[in-house]
């Protein structure tokens, strides 16, 4: 136990001194996140409205691979976007490989189903009155999306920290498509995978600390913009 011990201590040397390639994956991990949320939100809202709201041919079958890749290995994904992005690969040209940007790809894709899914869940669940109300007020088009989603954001906020508890704790994209780069496209998690193998215990407590943090502070954060809208 005094190994554990010791590296506890360190670890909290390691955040306190600001060492350069701690903090290094750190603002690597909030660039991508910050990337691929976004990316998945601008994406997955409109995807999950317009698969929840509306009725058209092949909508039970995209629901239902909707909702059977929320289950997708992250690997699978990496693989996937590997074969695109790689050198020999259609959209090589574009030298996305060991790139963040390629990262964000993989994780916006691993991360998209969840929002597609929870958001049309939520659509769904609406009220046919509130439907009827906005039709009967002349809402349509966007103002109805609007609207729509507006009312459904205690289960956006849901789908968002879902997707974003998926994307900042996988390790398979980010490792395949990144690289694990140092001081370039190395993350939390795949630092911790690394230093942890290499015995460096101190590192790879003080990293997995750091995400812990970044994780309260993100449902913290929620927390307040919900209870803001509720007063």
């Amino acid at each position: 136990m005094d190994y554990i011990t010791e590296g506890f201590f360190r670890a909290l040397g390691l955040i306190f001194s600001m060492n350069e390639e701690t903090w290094s994956a750190v603002r690597t991990t909030m660039r991508l996140t910050m990337s691929s949320m976004a990316l998945t939100l601008l994406i997955g809202l409109p995807l999950g409205f317009a698969l929840g709201y509306h009725e058209f041919r092949g909508r039970r079958i995209i629901r239902t691979a909707a909702d059977t890749l929320l289950a997708l290995p992250t690997v699978v994904v990496g693989l996937i976007v590997y074969a695109f992005i790689s050198n020999r690969g259609p959209l090589g040209k574009w030298q996305l490989l060991f790139s963040v940007k390629g990262m964000a790809i993989g994780q916006t894709i691993l991360a998209l189903p969840i929002v597609v899914a929870l958001t049309a869940s939520a659509i769904e669940n609406l009220e046919e009155r509130l439907r009827f109300t906005l039709l009967t007020l002349g809402a349509s088009g966007w103002r109805m999306a609007v609207t729509c989603l507006a009312e459904s954001r205690y289960a956006l906020l849901v789908a968002a920290m879902t997707a974003y508890g998926r994307i900042v704790a996988e390790v398979g994209v980010s490792m395949m498509i990144g690289g694990n780069i140092k001081w370039h496209t190395r993350t939390i998690t795949t630092a911790i995978t690394l230093e942890t193998g290499k015995g460096d215990f101190a590192l790879g407590i003080a990293l997995g600390l750091l995400l812990l943090l970044i994780s309260f502070a993100v449902n913290v954060g929620l927390s307040f913009v919900k209870h803001r809208t509720d007063s």
